[in-house]
Formats: structure tokens, sequence, C-alpha cells
């Protein structure tokens, strides 16, 4: 029951995260590098970690996420969960599903204008990805962006960043 409780978002006293009011659905699409994040339990130990996305004829999102375990050498992951958009919600929450029936919540509560770095949140507050179109970000720009996530009433304190090899881009 809690992995359920977990994957559903269920939240405390805490206010809901805002998303964008407004996702161009197919700027959003392509490659993502996971800057940081407050990992899941299967990306704990993710190097080289990037999401891409696809949306297909029906609305759906076709995900492919992969990392290498343990190191940046180390044994290639690939999952392929599908995302479903919310209906009246800007494309801007989603259900990310994993394992059928269950969809976890997917929040995306930052994008820049340039869609070049956004932020995926959760009510839940227990993960938090911070992603862009390139496998690194200056300073300045991750220091922003966590700061948006402290914003939201996250703990940074779990806030890991992921080792990407720049030789892959």
């Amino acid at each position: 029951m809690t992995i359920l409780a977990t994957l559903l978002g269920c939240t405390s006293a805490k206010p809901k995260i805002e998303t964008v009011k407004q996702i161009d659905i197919n700027r959003f699409m392509g490659t993502w590098y996971v800057i940081a994040a407050i990992p899941t339990f299967i990306e704990k130990n993710s190097f080289n970690a990037i999401e891409t996305y696809k949306l297909n004829g029906d609305g759906t999102i076709d995900t492919t996420f992969t990392f290498n375990k343990g190191s940046l050498s180390g044994s290639l992951k690939t999952y392929h969960p599908k995302g479903f958009i919310v209906e009246g919600t800007g494309n801007a929450i989603w259900g990310m599903q994993f394992i059928w029936p269950i969809k976890a919540e997917y929040l995306i509560a930052h994008v820049d204008d340039a869609y070049t770095q956004t932020i995926i949140a959760r009510n839940a507050r227990d993960y938090v990805w911070i992603m862009a179109r390139t496998p690194e970000l200056s300073d300045d720009a991750y220091a922003a962006l966590t700061k948006k996530v402290t914003n939201m009433g996250y703990d940074v304190s779990g806030l890991r960043k992921v080792p990407h090899d720049h030789s892959l881009k």
C-alpha cells in the first residue's frame, strides 16, 4: 500500500505545486538530460540519465528513460513508461505509467521560454527532476533551478546531481 500511495502522489497539508499554465507539447517532446533529482529507488545510483518523449497520434507520450547503473560505464538500464496528458491542464499534468493500471503524478512545474530547462515535480514532494536539453548547466542556472525546487517546498538535501559522460553528447 505504501508503494501505491507513493506512486499516486498522496499529499500532506502542503499546498499543491503550481504547474506551468500551458505547455507547447510539440516543443516539449525530445531529449532531456536529468541534471539532478531527488530520485526514485530505481534511479538512486544513475549516471547519464536521459528522458526522451515522443507524442503519439492518440495523444499519449512514448517515453524512454535510460541510464547507466552505478557508474558512467555501468550497465545500461532502459524503461519505457507511457505518459497520459490530463485533459484541461494545459498539457502540464501527466500520468506516467510504468505498471498498469497505476499512473504516477508528473507535474511540469517549470519550463523556460526556450524549452531548454524544466522541473518535473510531484505534490507529495518525494521526487523531483531538474532536466535540460544539454548534459550540463551553468552554476548560475543550476542554482536558480534549485531555488525554484526549494520554493516549491522540497527538502533539497536529497537532491543528487546526475553525472554525465560529456563525450556521449
